[in-house]
Formats: C-alpha cells, sequence, structure tokens
C-alpha cells in the first residue's frame, strides 16, 4: 500500500449500528495508512424523521441488544426509559448532522474528522448512556460547548445560509455515494475514489479491528 486509503464512512447520528461501529471507526481513524472521512447520510431527517412510537421503540430495544453483544457498545435503562420511552419525542437525525457539520466548518482542516468523530461519538453516548434526547438542540449544543466547541455550538444555534448548505450538500453526497454503490443502510465503509471505490463488508466493523485494518490494506 502506497499512501493513505481514501475511506469514506456512512453514517447517521441516530443509528444504532453506527453507534456499535464506533471502537472500529475510532481505530481506523488513528491509523496512519487510512485517510477516513466521515459522511452523514440523513436516514432519519427529513422525510426520514418521525414521532417515537411504541412499534419502533420495541424494535430498537431489540436490534440494540443484539448490536451491543456484537460490539460491548452499552445501551442503558436510562436511555430505554427516558428516549425510547419518551413517547412524545422524536426521531429526527437531522438536527445532530447539522450539528456535526458545524463541527467541521469551525475546525482547522487537519482537526475536522478527529473533532467531528469526537462529536459524534459524545452526542452518542448523550442519547445511548445518558439517556438524553439527542434530536434535542438544545442537548447538542450542549453536548458541543462540554466538548470546548464553543464556536461550532453558537454556530448550530443559529445556523446560517452557509451552514444549512453545507449540511445539505453532505447529506446530498452521502445519500449519492449510497446509491452509486447500491448501499441499503448505513453504517457502510467505502474505499478509495471514483472508478476505484468499492465496499468493505459491513460486518468487518463487529469482528477483529486488525482484520479490518488488515482488509482495507489489502485494498
Amino acid at each position: 500500500m502506497t499512501g493513505a486509503v481514501p475511506v469514506t464512512w456512512l453514517f447517521d447520528p441516530l443509528c444504532g449500528w453506527c453507534y456499535g461501529a464506533a471502537p472500529a471507526i475510532r481505530h481506523l481513524a488513528g491509523q496512519a495508512g487510512v485517510a477516513l472521512d466521515p459522511l452523514p447520510v440523513g436516514l432519519f431527517a427529513d422525510g426520514g424523521a418521525f414521532s417515537m412510537n411504541e412499534g419502533f421503540a420495541s424494535h430498537a430495544w431489540a436490534a440494540d441488544q443484539r448490536i451491543a453483544r456484537l460490539s460491548g457498545q452499552p445501551f442503558t435503562e436510562a436511555y430505554r426509559r427516558k428516549v425510547l420511552g419518551a413517547l412524545t419525542g422524536r426521531v429526527d437525525s437531522g438536527p445532530a448532522t447539522r450539528a456535526l457539520t458545524a463541527v467541521r466548518l469551525a475546525a482547522v482542516p487537519e482537526e475536522a474528522v478527529a473533532q467531528e468523530l469526537a462529536a459524534l461519538e459524545a452526542i452518542q453516548r448523550a442519547r445511548y448512556v445518558d439517556g438524553r434526547d439527542n434530536a434535542d438542540a438544545v442537548v447538542i449544543a450542549g453536548v458541543l460547548e462540554g466538548l470546548g466547541l464553543a464556536a461550532a455550538a453558537a454556530r448550530f444555534r443559529a445556523p446560517d445560509a452557509s451552514l444549512l448548505a453545507a449540511d445539505r450538500a453532505r447529506v446530498g453526497a452521502g445519500r449519492e455515494a449510497m446509491r452509486r454503490m447500491g448501499v441499503r443502510g448505513v453504517p457502510a465503509l467505502i474505499l478509495g475514489k471514483g472508478a476505484g471505490m468499492r465496499l468493505v463488508e459491513a460486518g468487518q466493523l463487529f469482528g477483529p479491528v486488525d482484520a479490518l485494518v488488515a482488509a482495507i490494506a489489502a485494498a
């Protein structure tokens, strides 16, 4: 392998499987031979958003238990009671996705990916561990401020036209990547750029991280 392999990670902040993949993604981000670029797809944003309901809550909790067994990631009773059990809430990843775009725009380029990943993990923990509604803009802004990302939090609280445009462009690019590669769900990893793009089998995100790195290195 010569140089770093471009790896696009397609995700949604409210996707439990994406949260489960966080340890593997964190490991990949620390590899010198990998140029990781997180790209949101808006799975639960815009027309994909909906009000929490008992059917979804039951389905999500069952899936979460499987994710926990495969990944070791925690899904707490606080999350089950306060998020899934709050039938007045929304399943809407639009605000969290917009916050991550604000983080990217506010960061210096060499720190942008690392800061976005840190923000994503904190937003995920707020939901799945602390039982806080990370579809709530107030919760999200507080998470960013807790990470010391005050500029991003301020821009997220009062989004300007350039932030909204950048967010739409990122989600559009993520959806186009899904369409182009025939991906039906997230998380997904795409290696390379242009005509050489190819998918990594999603199950490898939940296996030994060394095997995942070796598969990318062999690309």
